[in-house]
């Protein structure tokens, strides 16, 4: 499953999204859901014990200015590879 976090991780349900999360599940970070993979944020310790693969687009890091304080454990991706995972994914979760 993909799971796209467009909100604010302060806005959004994550205790439900780190309960569902699988470990062959995909996360993209976009918009303002970027904050996630700020390093040593307060939810990136629970998000890296989920083992679920890790993504946030650049675009959206370069349009907040934090390309540079990306946590391990995220790749940086473009829209190209957004669509890749939304291609190979078929079901979709929105947060």
């Amino acid at each position: 499953m993909l799971h796209t976090l467009m909100n604010s991780p302060f806005k959004s349900n994550m205790i439900l999204l780190f309960n569902i999360l699988k470990k062959s599940d995909d996360l993209l970070a976009l918009q303002d859901g970027v904050i996630i993979a700020v390093d040593k944020n307060y939810f990136l310790r629970d998000l890296l014990n989920s083992s679920a693969n890790l993504y946030v687009l650049k675009e959206d890091l370069a349009a907040r200015g934090l390309c540079k304080k990306i946590a391990t454990g995220f790749i940086m991706i473009d829209y190209q590879k957004f669509v890749f995972l939304t291609e190979k994914n078929q079901q979709q979760m929105n947060w």
